[in-house]
Parts: structure tokens; sequence; C-alpha cells
């Protein structure tokens, strides 16, 4: 049976310190890459105060410092985003109270493309960034 968005996030997984062996996006070969878990980039998302927004670099920038790594994996972090925001949604369509569900459109651009591959569709981040006060 195929895992659900909540079984993915939830899965205990421990983090990962590489040296990239070479160049990959904007990283250059010999960096220190944290490679995150569900479990990190959730726990950093719920912590975000209503009415921020943090955009993939930022959050990335932040969880290497926290990890003591030179930046963190951009692929990871993407693949993860995306895994947070569809377990949330997958709560709040189980009836769970959005202000208990990860606010995952405080890190989910309206315009991106993961916005667009995202269940909830773009105009439930839409609303609840107007609900917040989010501006972008």
């Amino acid at each position: 049976m195929k895992k659900s968005w909540v079984e993915k996030r939830d899965i205990d997984k421990k983090f990962k310190i590489k040296i990239n062996p070479k160049k990959f996006s904007d990283i250059p070969a010999g960096t220190k890459m944290l490679i995150p878990t569900p479990r990190i980039l959730d726990n950093f998302v719920n912590k975000i105060p209503e009415g921020l927004f943090f955009n993939s670099k930022e959050i990335r920038k932040k969880l290497a410092d926290k990890y003591k790594a030179e930046t963190t994996c951009p692929l990871v972090t993407g693949i993860l985003l995306r895994i947070i925001s569809e377990a949330a949604f997958e709560e709040y369509q189980n009836n769970q109270d959005i202000k208990m569900i990860t606010p995952f459109w405080r890190v989910v651009h309206p315009d991106s493309i993961l916005a667009g591959k995202l269940a909830c569709g773009k105009e439930f981040i839409i609303a609840n960034q107007i609900q917040e006060r989010i501006e972008l």
C-alpha cells in the first residue's frame, strides 16, 4: 500500500552532513552540505511566526547555520517542502483545525512550480497568505 503524505513526513530518519564532491546547483565542490529530514523542515516551518514568509534560499541558509553546515541541499529541500505541504493539507482534509497543521503557505510562493503541483491548489495558499497578511 502506498504511504500517505503524513507517513512520508513522519518517517524516522536522521539528517546527514556531506561534503559535496562536485559542483551541484549553486553549490561549489567541497562544500559542507546538510541533507535535512522531513521532520527538520516541518519543525522549522512550524516555528515561522504568522505573517512571515521565507523562500527556499532563506530556509536553506537558516538550516545550514543551525546544523553547522555551509549550505543545505536544494534538491532535498524542494522534495521535503512538497512532503510537508501535502501532509499538512492531508491533515486539513481529515478535519484537522487549520491552526494545528504546518503553515506551509509561509514557505510556498503561489507562483512557484511547487504550488502548481500541490493538491491544495494555489488558491488555498493565496487565501491563507491573505489571512495572515503575508506580502510577497
